[in-house]
Parts: structure tokens; sequence; C-alpha cells
């Protein structure tokens, strides 16, 4: 079984200097749920990769964009769900493309012969034969007196 690789963590302190804020907006942003660094055995917080690309889309909005942290909230909100119905397109896409390529699999292995389809349709009653016309028959003439 191979081992589980750790995930690079970084400290508040170098995640404040590397995007220059100060630890209290880090601290801010957990609060307000935007961000949710993992803890250590020690309580400090470790933010992934994951919470940097996290924090870097906050910091676009927040400082590029003009959006206060209610609407950071609801952006990432909207993306998130926007990600699970991509992912749930993307299943059911896949699901539908194994379902056609089994169905065709059983068409293309049915003999040949049965690709036409055979119409059995029951015998038609023969038509009695018709009367003669009228025009066609001679007319009997009235006696005259």
């Amino acid at each position: 079984m191979p081992e589980k690789r750790a995930k690079a963590a970084y400290m508040i302190s170098a995640v404040a200097r590397q995007y220059n804020i100060h630890p209290q907006t880090l601290r801010l942003y957990e609060r307000e749920g935007l961000l949710k660094p993992s803890r250590s055995e020690g309580n400090t917080r470790l933010y992934t990769d994951e919470d940097l690309e996290r924090l870097e889309l906050i910091l676009k909005l927040t400082r590029e964009l003009g959006v206060n942290l209610a609407g950071v909230e609801i952006i990432l909100n909207m993306r998130e769900k926007m990600l699970e119905m991509q992912r749930q397109m993307e299943e059911f896409i896949r699901s539908l493309n194994e379902e056609l390529a089994e169905r065709f699999s059983q068409f293309a292995s049915q003999p040949k012969t049965s690709l036409i389809p055979v119409i059995n349709l029951p015998p038609t009653p023969a038509r009695p034969a018709r009367a003669q016309s009228r025009r066609s028959a001679p007319r009997e003439t009235p006696a005259q007196p």
C-alpha cells in the first residue's frame, strides 16, 4: 500500500507575509467562514495549497473588484455549487455514454437478418365481386300502351 503524501501546510505568519496581509485579516476570513485552515496538534492554523488558492480568489474579489465580504461569501458559495453541478453533469454524461456503448454492442451483436424488421400482416379477405354498374347493364324501357 503506497504511503500518503503529506500536503504542504503553511503557518499563518508565512501566509500573511506572502500575501502582504495582516494575520488578523486571515483570522477574520476564518471567522466569516471564507477560509477553513486545518489545525496542528498545538492548534496552530495550517493553510494548504487549496486554502491559498481560495485566499487568492478572495483577495482578487476584495482588492481588484471591490466586493465586500458578504458578496465574497455569495460568490464562493455559487462557485462551489457550479463546480458540483459540473461534476454531476460529467458523471451523467459518462453514465449515458456507457449506456449507449452497451446498447450499441448489443445491437451490433444481433444477427444481420434481424436488422431489417419484417412486418407480418394478416392476409386480406377476398373482396366480393362488384355489382355491375347501372350504366353497363341494359336498360329496360317501360312498356308503352
